[in-house]
Order: structure tokens, then C-alpha cells, then sequence
């Protein structure tokens, strides 16, 4: 994805996050989210111990003692709280998070997440607080590009790569749509880029219900 589908595609989540959530934004794409919540007054949090509104720092007005889960400078808003990481992961683990959102290598018909190791010898598993997040938010949605690099569907019919969380995933949003996972199958609620429902039924490693499409 180019730095504009990555904007769009952030704008696309943000928009469907109601007032007053508390949302978790996982590391890569989804840290975009928070800068689209102009309108909106949503509750952030990080695993790292913050709770409240934020936007990515200006470059030039970092300060790296402020960051979100990825390591990025942010800048926070009046009324944001700081606290100890174990307090932090008790709001994950304890289901007072509305909505957690982030990335995946994979993910099932039936709503598994594989998004932390891909199971290769020399992969870096990068487990952080995902499966914390997975199973303890009321909501998860993914952000992630459709295809990997070697054009392979993302959504499967079964992961193959090592499981972060069994059917945790409630919707996922890619560049090519948006898609809506309930009791084994697979809604297409968006289609962007004016791609076809054949289109995408043809990239896609499971059969996709169109029921739905706005």
C-alpha cells in the first residue's frame, strides 16, 4: 500500500469506532487511527501505560519520553494519564477495552488471529500484547493489506501460521474492503477502489457473502 491507501484505510476504522470508546492501537498500521478522531471523542490506550487522546508528534516536536506501543513519538492531549504497565495490561486482560485494533499476518474464516510469528526458524516473534488484547477486548478489528507480497489471500480458510487467538476477529480492513467475520463466514460490508465483488471473490481463500455490501 502506498502512503495514501494507508491514510484512507485509517480513516475507513476511525469512522466506524462510536463515541466514547476506549481503543487500543496495535503496532504498524494501526497507529494511524489515532490522528481521525478529530470529531470524535474516543479514549486511547497503549500497552505501555497511556490512557487518553493523542496524535502522532510533528516532526521536529518529538519528545521520545511520549510514546504509543511502537516506539513513535505522539503528541498527548490535555487530560491523558500515565500508569504502570501492569495496570495497563489488568484493562486488556480484564475486558474494559471496547475495541482493540490491529495487524495480521492471518486470519480464518471462523475469526482466527495469527499475527505474531510466522513460524519461520529465523522469525522474530513479536508477541507483545496481542493475545492479551485478542481475547480481552469486547471488539477486534484488523487492519492489514489483502495479499501478501507473493499476492496470497490473508483471510483463509484455516491459519497456518502459529494462532495469537481463536475466533477473536470481528471485522477486517483491507485495501481492498471491508469485511465482517460471523459464526464461520465471511461478509464483504465495503468494497473500495471501485473493485468488483468478482474481483475480490477471485483473490480471496474463502467463499465471501455479499449479503451485506453497503
Amino acid at each position: 500500500m502506498n502512503i495514501q491507501q494507508k491514510i484512507e484505510l485509517a480513516q475507513r476504522v476511525a469512522k466506524d469506532i462510536p463515541e466514547g470508546s476506549y481503543v487500543n492501537l496495535g503496532i504498524g498500521l494501526p497507529t494511524l487511527v489515532a490522528d481521525y478522531f478529530a470529531e470524535k471523542e474516543v479514549i486511547l490506550h497503549s500497552e505501555n501505560g497511556i490512557l487518553g487522546q493523542w496524535t502522532g508528534a510533528e516532526v521536529g516536536q518529538e519528545d521520545w519520553d511520549l510514546i504509543n506501543a511502537g516506539k513513535e513519538a505522539i503528541t498527548l492531549k490535555k487530560g491523558g494519564a500515565f500508569f504502570h504497565h501492569a495496570d495497563s495490561f489488568g484493562m486488556m486482560r480484564g475486558g474494559h477495552l471496547n475495541y482493540c485494533i490491529l495487524g495480521a499476518f492471518q486470519i480464518s474464516k471462523q475469526g482466527d488471529l495469527a499475527n505474531w510469528h510466522t513460524g519461520q526458524p529465523d522469525a522474530i516473534p513479536a508477541v507483545g500484547g496481542a493475545m492479551d488484547l485478542a481475547m480481552g477486548a469486547k471488539n477486534v478489528y484488523v487492519m492489514m493489506e489483502h495479499l501478501t507480497k507473493h499476492g496470497q489471500s490473508k483471510i483463509l480458510e484455516q491459519c497456518s501460521y502459529p494462532l495469537t487467538g481463536l475466533e477473536c476477529v470481528n471485522r477486517a480492513y483491507t485495501d481492498i474492503g471491508t469485511f465482517e467475520f460471523q459464526a464461520g463466514k465471511v461478509f464483504v460490508l465495503e468494497l473500495v477502489a471501485a473493485h468488483t465483488p468478482e474481483y475480490v471473490q477471485s483473490i480471496t481463500a474463502v467463499d465471501l457473502d455479499f449479503s451485506k455490501l453497503k
